[in-house]
């Protein structure tokens, strides 16, 4: 398939009420208004069609997974079909009884489903208890070949590790997506929120650097505080932005707000970059082979 020099994305930033089919409507409402802004691809928040609810363990909250192929994996390729955009969602994915999945899904724009990229990284912290309901993914760090061009995506933990952004910009994705449901606690936000939201764009920001490619990470905004689980919550940061492959913050959105960016990809500045800094060309492959013990104590 070859890529087009230029394409436009939408990233959605959006809040998540309590009721799954809210948020899936308004989901399938700002992929059909982004499209009419000219986006030709478009990327929803982790977990869009439910308030997140990882913030307790609770079995229970198994009831929110879907298989894929699934009722929201479906609407997501209709609106696909009908915007003639490519998608990306992710989703509870209910894989067999008992096995549960954080997952990707990627559409096409004629609606056919191309493949899924399962959540690799796993976080257990407070609040974010997803040990508990996700099954590590199994698919590998993947790019598939859309209307738009070869494009990866990744799932928000997954946005800390330097090697899923490599390997995944190595299988030829221009653009790696981080669907993301990332905030703060509330009673930490004074004195460290400001440090770990610059961490949060740093990071993947230097990933666009390392790798040659362009980064987009879409998050949720609102205070989403479970009833069943007591205390502050969290308060999801949004800022969802767009780095290119310099580095450069193209477009950011607000911390508080639902909006919706559209940003123009360039194949052709990738090139550009790469070639006065060819990161790629000058790693020492033939040194590497220790990346993949846990630490190097031996």
């Amino acid at each position: 398939m070859k890529n087009p020099r230029q394409f436009k994305v939408g990233l959605v930033q959006m809040r998540c009420s309590a009721d799954p089919k809210d948020n899936v409507d308004r989901a399938l409402a700002g992929i059909r208004a982004a499209a009419r802004d000219g986006a030709q691809l478009v990327c929803l928040p982790e977990l869009f069609r439910t308030r997140y609810f990882c913030q307790s363990e609770d079995h229970g909250h198994f009831e929110l997974a879907e298989p894929i192929p699934g009722p929201t994996s479906e609407a997501l390729q209709t609106v696909a079909r009908e915007a003639g955009v490519v998608v990306i969602g992710s989703l509870f994915e209910r894989r067999a009884a008992g096995v549960y999945h954080n997952t990707a899904v990627i559409i096409d724009a004629d609606g056919k489903l191309l493949g899924s990229y399962r959540k690799m990284h796993i976080p257990d912290d407070p609040l974010y208890y997803e040990k508990f309901y996700f099954t590590p993914g199994d698919l590998g760090f993947r790019a598939f070949d859309t209307a738009c061009g070869r494009i990866g995506t990744l799932v928000c933990w997954d946005q800390w590790y330097p090697e899923g952004a490599r390997l995944t910009a190595l299988a030829g994705a221009d653009v790696l997506f981080y669907p993301t449901a990332i905030g703060w606690h509330p009673s930490e936000k004074a004195e460290y929120g400001a440090g770990q939201a610059s961490a949060w764009q740093t990071i993947q920001r230097s990933h666009a650097i390392a790798n040659g490619v362009y980064v987009a990470a879409v998050n949720r905004v609102g205070h989403e505080k479970l009833p069943a689980v007591g205390g502050d919550g969290l308060e999801f940061w949004g800022g969802s932005f767009v780095a290119d492959p310099f580095g450069v913050v193209v477009a950011e959105a607000s911390r508080d707000k639902e909006e919706t960016l559209i940003v123009t990809v360039d194949r052709k500045h990738q090139e550009t970059v790469r070639r006065n800094w060819p990161f790629l060309r000058d790693r020492r492959i033939d040194a590497y082979g220790a990346i993949t013990r846990r630490f190097l104590d031996e």
